[in-house]
């Protein structure tokens, strides 16, 4: 049994240790390794992580506070699982904010090293390999997107679109994604990166605010069943 005071490796403290616990759930949920609505059990992750209780619970509180788990009574924590309100809602915030986003990634794309920042990250959408599997297009989206925010020169902007993404959001809209669903979003991709790479503001914004519009019609129209009931 690990003692919650001193089993600690050596090496890292406990605001370090923290981090690391923080960082692995975050890439679990972004990759799809725990899935919304799934319980995190504290046994298993701190024999799996080698750390205490302790840190444990303070990466579960920090990311409580950002949205991706909750505390459920009788269950401890899981990950967060949306209702359909709760995601059009999102995405009406989304929209907006990477509206800004794109709008003054135009602007400033002709700023030194912006552009090839930009063009570093977003360099798989040119790819016209078939897009078949949802968790893998999934990370190239949420590295699209992240990318525009980042171009947009507002770190505080980039911050939120970060938070906001929600990877949970298209987890949950996983299952529902086809070949074709996926195409067409990648295709929006393009146009929303071209306009930004001409320093089109105005397209820019207006593609990107209509890329996500498509999006949440999308969920929308699922069944109820995709999300949480309350």
């Amino acid at each position: 049994m690990l003692d919650e005071s001193t089993s600690e490796p050596a090496v890292r403290g406990r605001g370090t240790t923290v981090g690391h616990v923080v960082t692995h759930l975050k890439d679990g949920i972004f990759y799809g390794r725990y899935a919304p609505g799934q319980r995190l059990i504290e046994a298993d992750l701190t024999r799996e992580l080698g750390v205490s209780r302790g840190p444990l619970r303070e990466a579960f509180r920090r990311l409580t506070a950002e949205g991706l788990i909750e505390s459920v009574p009788n269950r401890g924590a899981i990950v967060r699982r949306l209702t359909a309100t709760e995601t059009q809602e999102l995405f009406q915030i989304r929209t907006a904010l990477e509206a800004l986003a794109a709008r003054l990634a135009a602007h400033t794309i002709a700023s030194p090293g912006v552009r090839a920042r930009f063009e570093a990250a977003i360099a798989p959408i040119w790819s016209d390999r078939p897009r078949d599997t949802p968790s893998t297009y999934l990370d190239e989206n949420r590295v699209f997107h992240q990318a525009v925010a980042d171009a947009s020169g507002n770190e505080q902007l980039a911050a939120l679109v970060r938070q906001l993404q929600l990877p949970l959001i298209m987890f949950q809209l996983s299952g529902a994604l086809t070949p074709e669903t996926l195409a067409k979003s990648n295709a929006e991709h393009r146009a929303i990166a071209g306009a930004i790479l001409a320093g089109d503001a105005a397209a820019a914004a207006a593609a990107i605010t209509a890329h996500l519009d498509r999006a949440a019609k999308f969920a929308r129209e699922l069944p109820g069943n995709v999300f949480r009931s309350s």
